[in-house]
């Protein structure tokens, strides 16, 4: 089998050893019982940081505040817009139950909004607790609808999306620790930590008169953005040293009514909330990350949309040589953290999953809502046992750029061919392709959140992963690279002859 057939029949090797297990920690890798034998390799691989200045920001998590970077000493900051989700057919009860004020006299039949709040729900908060921030709320603009059928990244300008001369509808200072509460309220199962910002009773004045005399506006949420309520943008605009994590944010309208049957009066409260069914987006702005990405020493990663890390693999050197007729049974690959400085100002936290994709595809992988593949993209988690990543099995990676590459050559030269051009050999082929494809041998390490779900087959209990995004918290780590070069110990098999 000469050097060019070997290469285009790898794919169909690798996909009949990949369908008899699910787990690549030993694909392909035989006994000599089998006929076959091993050999390993060990090759350098490179890596460097490189800037990962915007993500995908549709998310259902947003960031709001402002927090000093340690290792940089600059700020990061962000800031966030908000649809809000209307269920299909909303209803309010109805007009003649409503309960208003007339001159001081609680009556029926007037549809009065008695107070209007929004809430923004917190699981996290990075910095301290007792920094005083300011918030600052606005509405956004009808003529400029955040659409659902863009996609919107997390250096995007969410101001563009308020009307001209916006002013806010409301502001707020806060610290984390509400201390309007006691230690008790605090401490309850029942209570989530939340910031309350008061917004004028004539917004929800105004909801609920669009409500009676435009019910259709609220048959679903595509409606309501756009003929009631666009969103909000919510940013501050004091403070320094306090980051939050907000899961949900809701926008609550208090109102009486009265039974139909009697004259007792309730209180009503109407929700609608940020979900994942609207768009959420937040905007971030990492301050001067140049200084880190020109430091050999190590390499870095660094989220949201910070630094990422790239890695160059030898593949050609991997096919080259003694193993020009072996076939790669496995390659794997770890990267080891670096402790912590225990000074750190602010320990940001180590991200727990990481995704390795083809350099090329980074920003497609996320845009398209991919999942890892296992042949041109794989996740791995992080081991707090061994302070390190590690990516098992990367054998398929390496055949399909290798294969991709001779494929290229047969096409180029059959097309020069009938030209009646002369063709490369593999020799000049490897210098123009890698003049024409850079990144052809390159991957990123960037930092995911990912999800799974679990199913039984004949095989046992199958994870399957349904979705990877980006990692939107806030994490710094430095891997051991840059001037030291990594290793990939390789596995090889051939037939005993």
């Amino acid at each position: 089998m000469n050097h060019l057939q070997k290469y285009l029949l790898l794919p169909l090797v690798m996909l009949m050893t990949a369908a008899c297990d699910d787990n690549t920690n030993t694909l392909g890798i035989y006994s000599d019982g089998d006929g076959i034998t091993n050999s390993t390799s060990t090759y350098e691989i490179t890596t460097r940081s490189i800037k990962l200045d915007s993500v995908v920001a549709n998310s259902a998590r947003n960031f709001l505040g402002c927090i000093t970077d340690p290792e940089t000493g600059t700020d990061i900051t962000a800031d966030f817009a908000a649809q809000l989700y209307c269920f299909e057919n909303y209803k309010l009860p109805e007009r003649d139950c409503m309960i208003g004020e007339v001159d001081g006299v609680a009556t029926r039949g007037i549809v009065q909004c008695d107070s209007c709040e929004i809430r923004l729900f917190f699981n996290n908060c990075y910095g301290d607790v007792n920094n005083p921030m300011k918030l600052q709320v606005y509405e956004l603009s009808r003529d400029n609808i955040i659409s659902e059928d863009s996609t919107y990244y997390s250096d995007v300008d969410l101001t563009k999306f308020l009307p001209a001369g916006a002013t806010p509808l409301a502001s707020r200072v806060f610290t984390p620790k509400d201390y309007n509460l006691s230690e008790t309220a605090l401490s309850s199962s029942k209570y989530n930590n939340n910031v309350r910002i008061v917004l004028p009773r004539q917004l929800g004045q105004r909801i609920m008169d669009d409500f009676y005399a435009h019910p259709e506006y609220f048959a679903n949420a595509y409606h309501f953005i756009r003929k009631v309520l666009p969103g909000f943008y919510f940013r501050t605009s004091g403070g320094k040293g306090t980051m939050l994590s907000v899961y949900v944010g809701t926008m609550n309208l208090f109102y009486r009514f009265a039974d139909t049957l009697n004259d007792s009066i309730y209180e009503g409260v109407t929700r609608f909330a940020a979900t994942p069914e609207v768009i959420q987006s937040t905007h971030f702005d990492n301050e001067d990350v140049d200084v880190l990405l020109a430091r050999t020493e190590c390499t870095y990663l660094k989220t949201p949309a910070g630094i990422c890390t790239e890695m160059t693999i030898p593949v050609d050197e991997v096919f080259a040589g003694k193993h020009a007729t072996d076939s790669v049974s496995k390659a794997s690959i770890t990267l080891t953290r670096y402790n912590k400085s225990q000074d750190d100002q602010q320990q940001f936290g180590t991200p727990a999953e990481l995704l390795m994709v083809r350099k090329q595809d980074m920003y497609s992988f996320f845009r398209n809502h991919n999942v890892a593949d296992g042949r041109t993209s794989y996740t791995t988690s992080f081991s707090s046992t061994y302070n390190s990543y590690t990516f098992s099995n990367i054998c398929r990676l390496l055949s399909y750029c290798m294969h991709e590459k001779t494929q290229a050559l047969v096409e180029e030269n059959k097309e020069r061919k009938s030209k009646g051009l002369s063709t490369y050999s593999e020799a000049e082929w490897d210098v123009e392709w890698a003049m024409r494809n850079p990144d052809w041998n390159k991957v990123v390490l960037i930092p995911v959140a990912t999800s799974s779900n679990s199913y039984n087959s004949s095989y046992g209990n199958i994870n399957q992963q349904v979705s990877v995004s980006h990692d939107l918290s806030l994490n710094s780590v430095r891997l051991v690279g840059g001037d030291t070069k990594l290793t990939m110990q390789v596995v090889y098999s051939k037939f005993i002859q």
